[in-house]
């Protein structure tokens, strides 16, 4: 299988892009993800944050059951809401690293993917190389849009995180994560595959989730 991931893209032509784009190939549309989704959905800050509440409220039940002072009670709680607040924090940042290093790209021939907190690297996935798209809902507007690819290629999961499909470990589907418009962006993708089509006789399905990536029901063709 031919490698499509660059990790160099220091000296951008184009930003977002590993090169100029050729002739007769646009750019439909370029966002990043945004870092509070990330942090709620990839990252799970809401649940952690409740972890640490029911922490401390166990804490100050059992301090007080046992007959503790109310300063050691107080001052075990405090510990707890120390570490809550640098976990959270660490979270927090992370997630606007995330946002800061990602770039996303859609254009009339294929989907480029620039991300990497640590190492950064890019995707290149041209429309052929794309089995389905499937789109699921985070609240609203936003939701993730992860891309299923045709047999023959195949992606590190734990390299893509988090910009990949979560469980979905034998098949990686690279993801268009956390994004603030996404039924725009699944909107842009929809016509581009329409407009590949007649190129192809195996068309791409757009499949929409209706509450999240991990539930997907009925394939809708993308024309």
């Amino acid at each position: 299988m031919k490698q499509f991931i660059a990790r160099e893209h220091e000296i951008e032509p184009v930003p977002g892009l590993p090169g100029n784009l050729p002739a007769g190939e646009e750019i439909l549309w370029q966002g990043r993800p945004s870092a509070r989704l990330v942090a709620k959905h990839v990252l799970k800050s809401n649940w952690i944050g409740g972890y640490f509440v029911i922490l401390g409220l166990w804490a100050a039940a059992a301090g007080m059951a046992d007959g503790q002072p109310a300063g050691g009670i107080l001052f075990s709680v405090a510990v707890l809401i120390g570490l809550a607040a640098l976990a959270l924090g660490l979270l927090e940042l992370f997630a606007w690293a995330v946002e800061r290093t990602t770039l996303y790209t859609v254009t009339s021939e294929r989907v480029v993917m620039r991300f990497g907190v640590a190492l950064s690297m890019t995707l290149n996935l041209p429309f052929s190389q794309i089995d389905t798209v499937a789109l699921g809902r985070l609240g609203g507007k936003a939701g993730t849009i992860a891309m299923a690819l045709r047999k023959g290629y195949r992606l590190s999961w734990m390299v893509q995180w988090p910009h990949v499909r979560g469980w979905r470990f034998a098949s990686p589907e690279p993801s268009l994560i956390c994004l603030a418009d996404a039924e725009a962006v699944a909107a842009i993708m929809t016509l581009a595959y329409g407009q590949n089509a007649s190129a192809r006789s195996d068309h791409p399905r757009l499949r929409v989730a209706a509450n999240s990536v991990d539930t997907i029901p009925h394939a809708v063709d993308a024309e």
